[in-house]
């Protein structure tokens, strides 16, 4: 049976939400204001036909949006998608009492997202290759995509016949395909084991197709050429599926705002340094301590430090800052520091780093709760937010990235 729904706001995941006297009704590519009529189950609506539509509603620029679930917001005007965005960052901030003004979002441009990840499967004598549809297991044959570069979306004919041949089980399986400075590196994870015979045929065709590196499951098949990023203007050879910063345009934006607020630390730290996104910038003019969990990762860092002799001495530690956070004692010897952890955030580091006299502190999160609770542990131990910045590093999605700078004061003895 259907119901007339009228929606109130756009919900964490951008799904329209209702308010009814049920609870909420989550309505998928509906926009505040409008009003729709839908099968309600379960708190969600589903054969969703609108009957009255905003001035916010916009064309979506892809043929595959509201079937491919890589996108949520990409029919919502721009102006109020970045209002949005910016207010994820700020509510969160406002649920736990820090009063910081939060800066503009840095905008996303389309076609600059360097790493996607496909789902693939093996179909009969064909191959699916696209997104899965939102909430389900269904591939979506992608045609085009508006958020990646033009280097990964010009390649989708030659990827569907790497994919067809590294295929060795029915079951779907991923492609993270990442754009470098010297090609496309693709790590597939799941594609079954390769016999001696399927494995040549996927080297000479990785070949042809000039890829940089191909791995399966973490194994090299085949590396023509090293891929490379650059961070700071140093080459960095990334281990197969490590992270990435998804945009260049992003990455850039962010370490802008970490190293204007180093400008002037002679030792800075660097924790969940990945690859050296930051540490290898802040490299440039300051001695830098990285601590990594991950060995491929660190391992990167290290070798472009040492192959780059114009920075200043970069020490790497392989360290899982989860369990053994650096120390009150041990943040005695830096001046400033930068953190950028996973979504699950940094709170136990925090913890150390409130009691410290770290002067300066640039934290990056994607994930304005879990950023929101580490600034409240810092500013308890006697930091100021100087500012927030939201970035959208993730076009027309739920997620945005986040900046934020802090200060404390040296203590008067």
């Amino acid at each position: 049976m259907s119901e007339t729904l009228t929606i109130d706001h756009l919900g964490a995941q951008g799904d329209g939400v209702a308010v009814t006297p049920s609870g909420p009704v989550y309505v998928p590519f509906a926009l505040p204001g409008e009003v729709v009529e839908a099968e309600v189950r379960k708190g969600r609506a589903s054969r969703v036909k609108l009957q009255q539509a905003v001035p916010e509603r916009a064309e979506p620029v892809c043929r595959h949006f509201a079937d491919c679930g890589g996108c949520a917001v990409q029919h919502l005007e721009q102006e109020a998608y970045r209002a949005w965005k910016r207010d994820k960052v700020e509510r969160a901030l406002q649920a736990r009492g820090i009063d910081v003004a939060v800066e503009p979002l840095v905008a996303c441009p389309p076609q600059t997202r360097r790493r996607v990840t496909f789902t693939a499967r093996r179909l009969g004598s064909d191959i699916l290759l696209g997104f899965n549809a939102a909430q389900t297991h269904r591939i979506v044959v992608i045609e085009e995509c508006p958020v990646a570069t033009p280097g990964i979306t010009g390649a989708l004919d030659d990827l569907r016949d790497l994919a067809k041949a590294i295929a060795a089980t029915p079951k779907p399986f991923h492609m993270t395909v990442t754009e470098t400075v010297s090609g496309l590196d693709i790590a597939v994870v799941g594609a079954g084991k390769l016999g001696e015979k399927q494995r040549r045929a996927v080297v000479d065709m990785a070949l042809s197709k000039q890829v940089s590196r191909l791995s399966a499951d973490g194994e090299i098949i085949v590396e023509g050429n090293k891929p490379a990023v650059l961070f700071g203007g140093v080459p960095v050879a990334i281990p197969p599926a490590g992270f990435l910063q998804a945009t260049a345009e992003a990455e850039n934006a962010m370490a802008a705002l970490v190293a204007g607020h180093l400008e002037g630390c002679k030792h800075v730290a660097d924790l969940f340094a990945g690859s050296g996104t930051f540490a290898l910038r802040l490299a440039q003019k300051a001695r830098v301590y990285a601590a990594e969990g991950d060995a491929g990762a660190l391992a990167a860092l290290d070798n472009a430090a040492r192959q780059w002799p114009s920075l200043k001495p970069v020490k790497a530690e392989k360290r899982d800052l989860f369990h053994r956070p650096l120390l009150v004692k041990e943040l005695a010897d830096f001046d400033g520091l930068v953190f950028d952890p996973p979504r699950a955030g940094a709170e136990f580091q925090c913890r150390q780093l409130a009691r410290s006299t770290v002067r300066r502190i640039a934290a990056v999160s994607c994930n304005p709760g879990t950023l929101a609770r580490d600034l409240a542990i810092l500013v308890e131990g006697g930091y100021r937010v100087t500012s927030v910045t939201p970035i959208d590093q993730f076009l027309w999605s739920p997620h945005v990235e986040a900046v934020a700078l802090l200060e404390k004061k040296p203590q008067r003895r």
